[in-house]
């Protein structure tokens, strides 16, 4: 079985991918279900497919497994994550996390997808031809990847970039302290009402209220909302304005 969290789409890509590829059952790993429960067959693998935040696994990802009840530990648990550039120690962390939930990490793979966290004034979308290498370079490996998987390989594929210990251990933390945040979100006259910034948010923290959206304080900045939006009518203050918009299959420069 594999579990997955996406935003804007990468990490769907690469999950629905592998899926295909090892012919193992996909499931959308539901952030809002305070209950999740999934039965797994005997010898079943599970793996977890979702983006970075901040050289770590969401935290929200790490809540839900928390929360989930299965009947049986997983028989080879693994690990796909995608990112803008690198992973820092978030596999150590994932293995120690799920050590904890009595479960051994045994195979992890990062691919560098195009970006898609634009909320500080230096973060950019990637330019259309590195977006293109980006994702063709995900395509030639996911064949290896899912044959990895499917032979039950115990290896860890990732790219830590520099620093790895201290951006997962402490830039993580700072991010989460002083930059998530869904306050500065503002919608302007381009918005059409169409509610699919409410329909696309993976924790439901959007709703339409007099044709606009509004916030709701459970926010962790993957930026579907204002990604997906076909008028670019969202923002997060000034940081997005004039970036452009990517998620999987779409792109619109302004």
């Amino acid at each position: 079985m594999i579990l997955y969290f996406s935003g804007c789409g990468n990490s769907a890509f690469v999950a629905n991918e592998l899926a295909r590829l090892t012919g193992d059952r996909l499931r959308l790993l539901d952030i809002a279900d305070d209950n999740p429960s999934w039965q797994l067959d005997a010898d079943e693998a599970l793996g977890i497919v979702c983006p970075v935040y901040s050289w770590d696994v969401p935290r929200v990802v790490n809540d839900y497994l928390k929360r989930l009840k299965t009947n049986r530990r997983p028989s080879y648990l693994y690990l796909v994550c995608t990112c803008g550039d690198s992973v820092g120690n978030t596999v150590e962390s994932f293995a120690k996390f799920t050590a904890s939930l009595g479960w051994t990490l045994r195979f992890a793979h990062s691919f560098i997808m195009p970006e898609t966290y634009v909320n500080l004034k230096s973060f950019k979308l990637d330019t259309p031809e590195s977006e293109r290498r980006k994702i063709a370079a995900v395509r030639q490996a996911l064949p290896l990847v899912a044959e990895r998987i499917m032979r039950r390989e115990v290896r860890f594929e990732v790219v830590k970039g520099k620093l790895p210990w201290f951006n997962t251990h402490i830039t993580n933390a700072l991010f989460y302290k002083l930059l998530i945040t869904d306050k500065k979100f503002r919608v302007n006259s381009q918005c059409v009402s169409c509610g699919i910034c409410e329909k696309g948010c993976p924790l439901h923290n959007i709703t339409m209220i007099d044709g606009r959206p509004h916030w709701h304080g459970n926010c962790i900045n993957c930026m579907s909302c204002y990604h997906h939006c076909p008028k670019n009518a969202i923002h997060f203050g000034n940081a997005t304005q004039g970036k452009g918009q990517y998620y999987f299959g779409r792109r619109s420069d302004v």
